[in-house]
């Protein structure tokens, strides 16, 4: 199964940067798919995260809010690698 992790974040959010270089870092110990979604106009994601950017999903399921425990995004990156 390939691993997806989404980071829904907006333009110009401290928080979004430190995350996103955070779960960069992580990617760089372990595989996984990566994208960056700007929910800056999308009513449906601001409406849903608005107020807890950034949001870090794995396979969907939301993993974190406003910052991320590189060590706990590891564990469960691996396991779910196996």
């Amino acid at each position: 199964m390939n691993t997806k992790v989404v980071i829904y974040s907006r333009v110009n959010c401290h928080l979004c940067a430190e995350a996103e270089k955070s779960v960069r870092e992580v990617l760089t110990e372990i595989p996984f798919e990566l994208k960056v979604i700007d929910i800056n106009g999308d009513q449906e994601l601001e409406k849903l995260y608005s107020e807890e950017v950034p949001v870090i999903t794995i396979n969907g399921d939301v993993h974190d809010y406003y910052k991320v425990d590189k060590q706990r995004l590891l564990k469960a990156l691996r396991a779910l690698n196996g």
